[in-house]
């Protein structure tokens, strides 16, 4: 995707964000090194990712995007701006007044060879660094093919022939100079510009033992005149140890084959640890259906603009997000929240883009198009944090930039021992081949990225956006968690609670009546009422009846005939004028103080004019709050109520999920729950803070770790850390665990990467490595770096 994204920070100081796709990096070292060359412009900020293939830039207005690329030029790589898929630039019709900038359909769509505007076949291309797999694969298959028979000639006896170390120098050029050519590039590449990279050590490795084997050979032209010779300098007929071999044909060859092998692999597994991002970006719909002066006519869903409507069939995907004109459906939302119970939806009501809908037709209006939708929204932000460095990353991007110097010194240094001390030259070449070989870093650039792109990739399949990789840290130290009541521990939802019948009427007749009234009305606490009164009707095997002579007061109430009487309706206001005496008696306002004392909604039911009783509606609490709740506890958290009811609600809905009483805090106003998470801060505690609404949203930026529910506004989403695309607490237990995983992985890649290269190279230096296995090592150490990443891609399932 081609981008350039300016955020509201940076809006104020001038900068602007630039993406680039950069080709011809293969290791840590690569990373560092083009991260300060575009460091060294004034005001320049820069991210490498390895395995995308990408950088994120802050530039000031005084650096162009042409001075950019030369600065990765000048690093020994090339670079080039990432276009979008689609260049219009959309606008939202509704929303919070600033839709997050630059969110467009999200990374990847452009191809190495392709960085036009229209070069955005394949995502996949992204997520292999070195040479692409279509490079590796046939010279890994010809390297191999003429490695075998190498290999076989080159160590066992029997298999030898008159000259074949002619036949072994025919058979190792091909392998030295085409099958490992992508190695020499970057080799020379890097030299070109002062500098080193994995790829110096695999090039300088591989042609030394081709070119310290094809002088032996020249020197002695009959060396191998005999069959079985060369194998400890006297013709031995039986196998000899590698430390007696004077040729080396077969180490240039099995050690190229070996990396490009590893090579291959880990473009393979890489594209699973990215498939996920690729997937999401791959769930919006590809065409719609505008309905257009009453005529239906079918276009591309890129060319949908704010304001048009389309028609959604049952079946189809909504082509982006909008509101509900007309019609009634349920909404598969799955592929966007996680979760699996389809959505009811009517007019009014908003749709997002790439959900399906499962039943009736819907005429939709668009509202967001192109990069300001809820699903590019989604995959920029699981590119921004597959791009970015956790903490932990930094350090090896610091040992990565002198590791290869140091590598080369010391195989320097090996040789030169060697042949001091035991005067045997081809001990001493094969010690200090075996060090570079074994020291190449490449499992140390792969350890982040590759944990990242799994990690965030399967967290987007659970509806769960991870904003930046230092955010998994923040997770680990996290000890207390801060939760919103209303839409967050509670559905938001109100449901009837208790009746309370007045003046000698009946509850189930009260609520009956009730319901019938309320059965057209429109509002979310009518169709509280009428659900409860259909459910009462249901269990006692009867219906609700009709109303006739309906009659609804904007914000007041209803009125209508149910079986002959005169029903009505609503709040205090409205009621009044409803009953023959024209008030309430002060014993009725009392009993409907104390409803509502008690964190009820009340409203009043009358009947022939007079007051008939009471209906009390209270928010209902999630099936998933008190399971995420003992959740938490096990994980360590300690669970915070944080609501703006009275206490008796707080202490009611603490109590049935699991909360102690000792933490709950009720009456919070919206301007003092930030207060309330310094406090909590200031009393030596790491918070993470749950909310969904406008007023969350302070608390959420001030928290350590802020968690949005996606089912919120986007005020909250875009100040928090990690946003739940759900509205379970389940989910919010989930993406703790899943960050706290992923961090886990990342530390055990670098455990591994590190501890690999701290060992390999006093053994491979002490002679004791044979350079043929120093290299399947090496590639073996980059796949089960990716393998452990991939690990992630099963989580919860």
């Amino acid at each position: 995707m081609s981008e350039r994204v300016t955020s509201p920070a940076a809006e104020d100081s001038g900068t602007r964000r630039v993406d680039l796709e950069i080709t011809g990096m293969t290791c840590a070292s690569c990373v560092g090194r083009v991260e300060r060359k575009l460091g060294k412009l004034e005001g320049v900020t820069a991210t490498v990712n390895l395995p995308l293939e990408t950088a994120a830039v802050a530039v000031p207005p005084s650096v162009t995007d042409e001075e950019i690329i030369a600065a990765v030029d000048r690093a020994g790589y090339s670079a080039s701006i990432r276009h979008a898929p689609h260049e219009h630039t959309s606008t939202t019709v509704t929303g919070s007044g600033h839709p997050a900038p630059g969110h467009g359909e999200e990374s990847g769509d452009g191809d190495h060879g392709s960085h036009g505007p229209d070069g955005h076949e394949g995502h996949e291309d992204h997520l292999n660094h070195g040479p692409s797999v279509d490079v590796i694969k046939p010279r890994l298959i010809g390297a191999a093919a003429l490695t075998l028979p190498l290999f076989l000639i080159s160590m066992i006896p029997a298999l030898q022939f008159p000259h074949w170390g002619w036949v072994a120098l025919a058979l190792a050029t091909p392998v030295t100079f085409w099958a490992a050519w992508p190695f020499h590039t970057a080799a020379f590449k890097a030299a070109r510009h002062g500098s080193s990279t994995m790829d110096t050590l695999v090039s300088i490795g591989v042609l030394a033992a081709w070119g310290f084997s094809t002088a032996e050979l020249l020197l002695d032209p009959a060396m191998t005149a005999h069959a079985g010779a060369a194998m400890g300098g006297g013709g031995m007929t039986s196998m000899s140890s590698m430390a007696d071999h004077q040729l080396y044909f077969e180490t240039a060859g099995v050690v190229t084959t070996f990396l490009l092998l590893g090579r291959w692999l880990e473009a393979r597994a890489k594209k699973r640890a990215g498939h996920a991002l690729k997937s999401l970006l791959d769930l919006g719909a590809k065409t719609a259906t505008v309905l257009r002066d009453g005529v239906e006519a079918t276009v591309p869903a890129a060319q949908l603009v704010p304001g048009d409507e389309f028609v959604v069939r049952p079946g189809e995907k909504v082509a982006t997000d909008g509101y509900v004109v007309s019609g009634h459906s349920a909404v598969d939302t799955s592929l966007i929240t996680g979760e699996s119970v389809p959505e009811e939806v009517g007019p009014e009501d908003t749709v997002t883009g790439a959900t399906v809908n499962t039943s009736g037709r819907l005429l939709v209006r668009a509202t967001r198009t192109g990069s300001d939708t809820t699903l590019a929204q989604m995959g920029r932000l699981v590119s921004d944090a597959q791009t970015g460095k956790a903490p932990i990353a930094r350090l090896a991007d610091r040992i990565s930039a002198v590791f290869v110097p140091i590598v080369l010194v010391i195989a320097v240094i090996t040789f030169a021992l060697w042949l001091l001390f035991s005067g045997d030259l081809h001990a001493a070449f094969r010690a200090a081949v075996a060090v570079l070989v074994i020291a190449c870093p490449c499992a140390l650039g792969l350890a982040t990225p590759v944990g990242l792109l799994a990690g965030t990739g399967r967290a987007s399949q659970l509806g769960i956006l991870i904003r930046g990789p230092e955010v998994l840290e923040d997770t680990r130290t996290v000890d207390t968690i801060v939760l919103d009541k209303t839409g967050t521990v509670t559905a938001g939802d109100l449901a009837v609670t208790s009746v309370t019948p007045l003046n000698g009427h009946d509850a189930d007749q009260v609520l009956l009546l009730a319901g019938a009234v309320e059965s057209h009305s429109e509002h979310p606490i009518a169709a509280a009422i009428t659900t409860a009164a259909r459910e009462a009707a249901a269990s006692a095997g009867n219906t609700v009846p009709e109303v006739t002579g309906f009659e609804s007061a904007a914000g007041g109430g209803v009125r209508g005939t149910v079986q002959s009487h005169t029903v009505a309706a609503g709040r205090s206001s409205y009621i009044s004028t409803q009953l023959d005496s024209g008030a309430l008696t002060a014993a009725e306002e009392q009993q409907f103080a104390d409803a509502e004392a008690a964190g009820a909604t009340a409203i009043w039911v009358s009947v022939d004019g007079r007051v008939a009783g009471i209906i009390s509606l209270q928010d209902t609490i999630k099936e998933s709050s008190a399971p995420a709740i003992t959740e938490f506890t096990r994980l360590g958290l300690r669970p915070i109520l944080l609501t703006g009811d009275n206490a008796q609600v707080a202490a009611q809905v603490a109590a049935a999920v699991g909360i102690s009483a000792e933490d709950v805090f009720a009456g919070v106003r919206p301007e003092d729950k930030v207060a309330k998470v310094i406090e909590l801060q200031d009393a030596g505690r790491v918070v993470a803070m749950v909310g969904d609404g406008v007023n969350d949203a302070p608390a959420l930026a001030q928290a350590d770790l802020g968690i949005a529910m996606g089912s919120g506004t986007d005020v909250a989403r875009e100040a928090a850390d990690i946003t739940v695309m759900g509205s379970s607490l389940g989910q919010v237990v989930q993406s703790v665990q899943l960050s706290r995983k992923t961090l886990g992985i990342i530390k055990s890649n670098l455990f591994w990467a590190f501890a690999y290269n701290t060992l390999g190279i006093p053994v491979a230096a002490l002679g004791l490595l044979n350079p043929m296995l120093a290299g399947a090592a090496m590639a073996l150490s980059s796949v089960l770096v990716v393998a452990n990443s991939l690990r992630l891609t099963r989580f919860a399932r």
